[in-house]
């Protein structure tokens, strides 16, 4: 089950941060300006452009973020300034974050989520463009559907399979055969099948028998948990193609392989 308070931990440091991040954070007009000249330096007319706001609301603004030296002008444009950007850039990651929670709800209410290393929880706003699948009563398989899919289109491979079952482990052996790169890390209990099923050579075990499915790939990367009552939720996946969210699987694969060593 997920601890609304361990959620609040994320925002525990927010009575500690500096006044300069409240301010920041209090006003979605100064959140769009910000974001938009994060990604680059822009004039009056480009953040009318990329933000929708009025040009009164811009300049008033820009006007008072330029006061308080979060931004300069230069030649028309206006830049962050080199001390406010990573101030800005801690911004942004709180607002995804607070985006990504609210979005995936369903996924993280009633499932088991503290066995993710602590360091994978630190870093999920890298998962903000993740996107949530599920089961209909039309195709009661999707999700096993998806999964298989997403292992027969891969070149490479990092799993953490929390049970065994039979398809994708002929999907891995296949991949294997083809010389492409395949890592699994299994529960102890599972070994023993694996052992007489599997191809795979790089194959490690945990001890807990019931924890998260992770499906990591050059492609995409797809995150499973487990109720808490102890079975795996085969209705809901989390999934993403995006860079970051492959890179945050990546990591997460790492961490649980190094805590488990």
């Amino acid at each position: 089950m997920i601890n609304l308070e361990n959620n609040k931990n994320y925002l525990k440091s927010y009575d500690s941060i500096s006044e300069e991040i409240k301010y920041l954070t209090n006003s979605i007009i100064r959140l769009k300006i910000l974001a938009a000249l994060y990604k680059c330096p822009l004039n009056m007319k480009d953040i009318n452009s990329t933000t929708s706001l009025s040009y009164s609301s811009i300049s008033s603004n820009l006007h008072n973020l330029e006061l308080k030296g979060i931004v300069y002008r230069e030649h028309n444009k206006y830049f962050l300034s080199n001390s406010s950007t990573l101030e800005v850039e801690q911004v942004l990651r709180l607002s995804n974050l607070l985006d990504l929670l609210n979005d995936f709800f369903n996924i993280l209410d009633k499932h088991l989520v503290d066995v993710i290393p602590n360091q994978s929880v630190i870093e999920l706003y890298l998962i903000g463009n993740a996107h949530l699948i599920e089961s209909d009563g039309v195709d009661a398989y999707r999700i096993y559907k998806f999964i298989e899919e997403a292992l027969e289109s891969a070149d490479e491979v990092k799993c953490i399979l929390p049970f065994y079952h039979e398809t994708f482990n002929d999907k891995l052996n296949k991949l294997v055969k083809n010389n492409k790169k395949v890592e699994v890390i299994i529960p102890h209990n599972l070994l023993k099948i694996f052992n007489e099923k599997s191809e795979i050579e790089n194959l490690s075990f945990f001890k807990e028998e019931k924890l998260f499915l992770l499906i990591n790939t050059n492609e995409s990367m797809i995150l499973g948990l487990f109720k808490e009552d102890g079975s795996f939720d085969q209705n809901r996946l989390l999934t993403s193609k995006n860079s970051d969210s492959i890179k945050w699987a990546n990591n997460l694969y790492e961490n649980f392989k190094n805590k488990n060593k």
